[in-house]
């Protein structure tokens, strides 16, 4: 199975939804897209939705390590939402949840991220 990334500038903030597998053979198509959407947008902040992901590796948490130091140099805030029980294993597992906060859905994330016009 391939990788589906969706990219939406809303307001302040990048939101990233993800659609498929997010593994060695797609992170760093993931990776690449990200970084230029944060470079070129003015997103504080970026909402990461997970509902449609199916499966997710060690190189996804890279990636999405990544993009957190990125965002969070830069003064902005990184948030997941619509995680399934696997992704959340996988990221409980790996600490990543000391540092993310998760939200059932898009909706919740954007108002807990405060996003201004």
């Amino acid at each position: 199975m391939s990788l589906q990334v969706e990219l939406e500038h809303y307001r302040n903030a990048l939101i990233v939804r993800l659609h498929g597998e997010l593994d060695h053979h797609t992170a760093d198509v993931v990776r690449y897209k990200m970084e230029e959407a944060i470079m070129r947008g003015a997103s504080s902040h970026i909402i990461l939705n997970l509902e449609n992901l199916q499966f997710m590796d060690s190189s996804g948490l890279g990636v999405i390590l990544g993009r957190y130091k990125q965002v969070k140099s830069k003064g902005g805030k990184m948030v997941v939402c619509g995680v399934n029980a696997s992704v959340h294993r996988l990221l409980e597992m790996s600490g990543l949840f000391k540092i993310l906060t998760a939200y059932d859905n898009e909706r919740a994330a954007i108002s807990s991220l405060e996003v201004v016009s």
